[in-house]
């Protein structure tokens, strides 16, 4: 099963072959994803890298934290699931009805 790893610090100008070349000493690279502004298209400086299996991610995780590219040591570390955002909810402010 894949494992999701979170990386951080990267360069602004990193590409995703870039970062699947650079992870792929590590073990196989299932997947690649930078995050991007939305309004901007520029990187926010940070990264999803899916890595086949869990002892490839270990072996990312390890081998690849501190690693330079592009000028700036990599951070990375296994991948946080996302939270529920949940909609709605009142943040104060004016209220309607009343």
């Amino acid at each position: 099963m894949a494992k999701k790893l979170y990386v951080g610090n990267l360069s602004y100008e990193v590409t995703e072959d870039e970062l699947t070349q650079a992870f792929t000493r590590c073990g196989q690279v299932s997947g690649v994803q930078i995050i991007k502004d939305r309004d901007s298209g520029r990187s926010k400086g940070f990264a999803f890298v899916e890595m086949a299996d869990d002892e490839e991610a270990e072996q990312a995780i390890s081998t690849m934290t501190g690693q330079d590219l592009k000028g700036r040591p990599l951070t990375v570390d296994h991948a946080r699931e996302r939270s529920s955002r949940g909609g709605g909810g009142s943040r104060g402010g004016f209220r309607r009805g009343r």
